[in-house]
């Protein structure tokens, strides 16, 4: 393999499982919706996705998601995230779980996971050439007709997977070496 950057992309926040590798401009990924079970499913399916990538175990740097989500997933995904990051000696970058699930070319779309009660954890960014540029609305958790009404017209993500592609991708552009976890 080239002498290239590896960067592992890890989100927990939601039912799915999202794993990701970037390597010398190629991109493997493992998303499977897993409920509860990320810590149970973690480890194996990790060690599946550098088998599938041809890579020896080990990346440059780490993006994790950092919610808004479940907070036992969010937890065992940057707990992992960071034990890998301290054995590997590398940074591990947060980025908004939402920011995931903002698939495009390019303007402005709206992405929301459901937060129940008639309410979602949402926000609004542009995205030029797939990537997001600027957060129009801050991830935040209102009730689902405000959202509605804000996303009117709008490309409307709804509860999908993370795409951990497009999280690396957002980690490299923006990503924050210190960060939190978002429970909203």
């Amino acid at each position: 393999m080239s002498g290239a950057p590896t960067l592992l992309s890890i989100d927990c926040g939601t039912p799915f499982l999202s794993l990701g590798l970037r390597h010398a401009g190629h991109s493997v990924q493992r998303v499977l919706e897993v409920g509860r079970a990320h810590a149970e499913r973690l480890p194996a399916e990790l060690d599946a996705l550098f088998e599938d990538a041809g890579l020896p175990k080990r990346a440059d740097s780490i993006v994790v998601g950092t919610g808004p989500g479940s907070y036992t997933g969010l937890r065992v995904g940057a707990s992992y995230a960071l034990g890998l990051g301290r054995a590997w000696g590398v940074p591990v970058l947060g980025v908004s779980t939402l920011e995931g699930l903002a698939r495009g070319q390019s303007g402005a779309v709206a992405v929301s996971l459901d937060a129940r009660k008639e309410h979602v954890y949402g926000a609004v960014y542009l995205l030029q050439d797939g990537l997001i540029v600027q957060t129009l609305h801050a991830p935040t958790k209102v009730p689902l007709t405000d959202f509605e009404a804000l996303a009117a017209g709008l490309p409307w993500l709804r509860d999908t997977s993370p795409d951990p592609d497009l999280l690396a991708r957002n980690g490299e552009a923006h990503g924050l070496e210190t960060w939190s976890l978002s429970y909203l």
